[in-house]
């Protein structure tokens, strides 16, 4: 099924605002996006509604934004262009809340790598004054197990290396005991850097800390031949690489179901 088509199904909810909440708005019907919150003109509502027309149709826009005395950051008319994007249709039963300076994204995506592709393109897209909320999940219940069992964590490895830490070890010591469960599915396990160095250096660091994460879970039982690897470097980002946090997060292993 076309992302699309998934989408018109179901009702999608984009409530977007600025500082002031604006009153609770009614349920949308299936199909349609429903645009509530308060804003600091005209202008600003127009652009908002004028990109959700073009992106949904504009039969489908709900229009209940308000015009009121509000406080936004600088630039946030440009900011919130950006997050207005065709990613967006991806999303179902989705809500974007734009509060200032903080976004909150919520909704379900077919597969790990939608989750990944929208949060690396909102990542990318704003300033580091803004802060990501990412609750997108994944509607298959068996990525659910694996998004369950990695609990968020981030596998260690030791600077510079392949080499797995303690810790590193015990998480995957329990996402091997999850993918047991996970008969005759195939699971992708995908090497991710931050952006410091050079980016064939940082490409081929994280397919080495693919496959040593491979080989582990192979000693504890699960199948080599039921995991693929792949390393995306520095390539898809979740958070922004100009702090010191945003790049320990991008410093991930990433578990996915093979499509």
């Amino acid at each position: 099924m076309k992302p699309i088509s998934l989408f018109l199904l179901l009702a999608a909810i984009f409530n977007v605002q600025a500082q002031t909440q604006a009153p609770a708005p009614a349920s949308p019907q299936p199909g349609q996006i429903l645009v509530t919150g308060t804003v600091v003109d005209e202008a600003s509502k127009a652009a908002v509604l004028t990109r959700l027309s073009e992106l949904y149709g504009f039969d489908r826009v709900v229009d209940q934004v308000a015009v009121g005395a509000v406080s936004v950051p600088a630039n946030w008319n440009a900011h919130v262009q950006k997050l207005l994007t065709p990613n967006l249709k991806l999303i179902t039963r989705g809500q974007l809340s734009i509060d200032g300076s903080s976004v909150s994204l919520r909704g379900e995506v077919a597969n790990e790598m939608q989750r990944q592709q929208i949060a690396s393109e909102i990542a990318t897209s704003l300033n580091p004054t803004y802060t990501v909320n990412n609750g997108l999940r994944v509607a298959a219940v068996d990525q659910g197990v694996l998004d369950t069992a990695l609990d968020k964590r981030i596998i260690e490895f030791d600077s510079g290396q392949a080499s797995i830490t303690p810790h590193g070890l015990a998480i995957l010591d329990e996402m091997a005991a999850a993918m047991q469960k996970l008969k005759g599915r195939k699971v992708e396990v995908i090497g991710h850097t931050d952006n410091t160095g050079l980016r064939a250096s940082n490409v081929s660091l994280s397919q080495a800390r693919a496959e040593a994460v491979r080989s582990y879970l192979a000693s504890k039982g699960i199948a080599p031949d039921s995991v693929l690897t792949s390393g995306q470097g520095p390539d898809r980002p979740v958070a922004s690489n100009a702090t010191v946090d945003g790049r320990a997060r991008n410093r991930r292993i990433e578990f996915r179901i093979a499509q």
